[in-house]
C-alpha cells in the first residue's frame, strides 16, 4: 500500500465518455465491471495517487429532454457523431436526478467491485457530491422546495443560465428555482 503522499496526484475520467469508448470496442454496453485490469495497472503504474469517477450518478427522462431540445446542443453533438440517435443523448453527467451510482454503469454493486480493484492497486475512488447539479426530476424538487432561490419571471429573464422553469406537485404553473449557494 502506498504511503499517504505530501501532494498526491489525481486522474480524473469522464465515465461515460470512458465507458462508451469501452463499449464500442467490446461491441455491447459497457459498466464498470468490464473496465480492463490492464487499464487500472496502467493508472497505478503512472504513479496517480486517486481516481476520480465523474458523472457517475443516475440521470434521468428530464435532463434526457433537454439536452434532446436543444437545438444549439444537439448541432454540437451531431458535429462529434454524425449518425447521431436521441437516444445516444442520455442527459447532462450533471443534472443528477439521484445520487445513486447509475443503473447503466452496474449501480453500485459495480461501483464497489471497481473500488476493491482500485484499492488492490493502491488507488483510492473519488466521487463527487454538488447539491446544485440536480435535475428537474430530483426528489428534492417536491420534498425540499426549501432547499431551492425561487425567482420570478423578470429574474429568469435577466439571468436565464441561474433559473428554469420546473414542474412541481405543489405548483403545477411552474416554479422558477435555481439549487441554493452552498456555503
Amino acid at each position: 500500500m502506498k504511503s499517504l503522499a505530501a501532494y498526491p496526484s489525481l486522474y480524473q475520467i469522464n465515465t461515460r465518455v470512458w465507458l462508451t469508448e469501452l463499449s464500442r470496442a467490446l461491441g455491447k454496453p459497457a459498466t464498470l465491471d468490464d473496465i480492463p485490469d490492464a487499464e487500472l495497472d496502467r493508472l497505478a503504474e503512472l504513479g496517480f495517487d486517486w481516481v476520480w469517477f465523474l458523472s457517475v450518478w443516475q440521470t434521468g427522462p428530464a435532463a434526457q429532454a433537454i439536452s434532446r431540445a436543444n437545438p444549439e446542443w444537439r448541432r454540437e453533438f451531431e458535429e462529434t457523431l454524425p449518425d447521431l440517435k436521441g437516444e445516444d443523448i442520455g442527459g447532462s453527467g450533471f443534472a443528477i436526478q439521484n445520487y445513486t451510482v447509475h443503473r447503466d454503469l452496474g449501480g453500485a454493486p459495480a461501483l464497489a467491485r471497481v473500488r476493491q480493484r482500485l484499492q488492490k492497486r493502491g488507488l483510492k475512488l473519488m466521487l463527487d457530491f454538488v447539491p446544485n447539479h440536480m435535475a428537474p426530476d430530483h426528489p428534492w424538487i417536491d420534498a425540499h422546495p426549501d432547499y431551492f432561490v425561487h425567482g420570478s419571471e423578470s429574474d429568469l429573464a435577466r439571468a436565464p443560465r441561474n433559473y428554469c422553469r420546473v414542474q412541481t406537485k405543489k405548483r403545477p404553473a411552474g416554479a422558477r428555482l435555481r439549487p441554493r449557494p452552498v456555503l
